[in-house]
């Protein structure tokens, strides 16, 4: 029983990462239209981030400044640096693009996830990176139960991860930008004639989303302690997955897709083998497509003619 309670803590915490990502794509695509496959990498700038905050810091073994401190630090440079620059992308990549026909758009995602990810690999090289997080962090508080261990890190990732989604929610449903951006998603021309500042909303939105992607990336140098500079790509191609598999413009899909994914490959790892991760996500990816072709809570897009 332990051992299952432990790989179901390990399947939320991984689940929480894939659902933050996921909800970034949920979005764009909600409003553009556009798979946004550069947000993985996002994800992986924010990793950095969150890593060089700790080095700016002192390092992870002399810290000097209250652990606290520091991890209010990381978590608000990578979510208002990730999020500027996912802006910049929808500003110079995406926006002259907007009314091309869809592959180009597509295209030029695919090229800045390269773009990115190469970037980085020139600055700072391929070599792994550690938060090396129980310096600073004691992985002995927590809940212990036997044979039952759930570090105060996992605890604080999934526990941030629900109060931000929390947030996004009310964002979205209560919010005059949230109005805004259901508007423009519905029908962007008519949002436009009804004074909507379409162009603002499209950028919040980018922001919003990427800037999800970069707190998840620091969670994840927490949880995990390695960053390297193609972690995105698995991460974000997992992501993708989810936001397909819960029903991609759906943010609640977004969120139920990441949890599933992060549970199936927790479980398949602890049961199975890890070997068989990547065969069992993507199997669920196929049978869900085949399925219910919209998503679990995805709804079936009308078609304008």
């Amino acid at each position: 029983m332990h051992f299952f309670l432990q790989e179901l803590v390990n399947g939320l915490t991984q689940g929480s990462l894939y659902a933050l990502i996921a909800l970034g794509y949920s979005m764009v695509y909600g409003i553009l239209k556009l798979l946004n496959f550069a947000h993985g990498d996002l994800y992986m700038v924010g990793a950095f981030i969150g890593y060089f905050v700790i080095q700016w810091f002192g390092g992870s073994n002399g810290l000097s400044v209250p652990v606290p401190i520091v991890l209010l630090v990381m978590f608000a440079l990578a979510g208002l640096g990730v999020g500027a620059l996912g802006v910049a992308i929808e500003r110079f990549a995406y926006r002259p693009l907007r009314n091309a026909p869809r592959i180009a758009p597509l295209i030029t995602a695919l090229g800045v996830a390269f773009l990115l990810e190469n970037t980085m690999l020139l600055l700072f090289g391929a070599s792994y990176r550690s938060y090396n997080t129980s310096a600073f962090i004691s992985f002995s508080t927590g809940i212990h139960i036997g044979a039952l261990q759930i570090d105060i890190v996992r605890i604080m990732v999934i526990v941030l991860s629900i109060v931000l989604m929390l947030v996004l929610r009310v964002i979205v449903n209560r919010t005059s930008l949230g109005r805004q951006m259901r508007a423009v998603a519905a029908d962007r021309e008519a949002a436009e004639m009804l004074g909507i500042n379409v162009n603002f909303t499209i950028s919040a939105t980018f922001f919003l989303g990427s800037a999800l992607a970069g707190v998840a990336g620091v969670m994840a140098g927490l949880v995990f302690n390695q960053v390297y500079t193609l972690m995105g790509f698995t991460a974000g191609l997992k992501a993708f997955a989810a936001a397909v598999v819960g029903g991609i413009g759906s943010l609640a899909g977004a969120v139920l897709g990441g949890l599933l994914i992060g549970l199936a490959e927790s479980f398949v790892t602890g049961y199975i083998s890890s070997t068989y991760t990547n065969l069992i996500v993507f199997g669920i990816l196929i049978a869900v497509m085949l399925l219910r072709p919209s998503g679990l809570l995805g709804r079936v897009q009308l078609q304008k003619v």
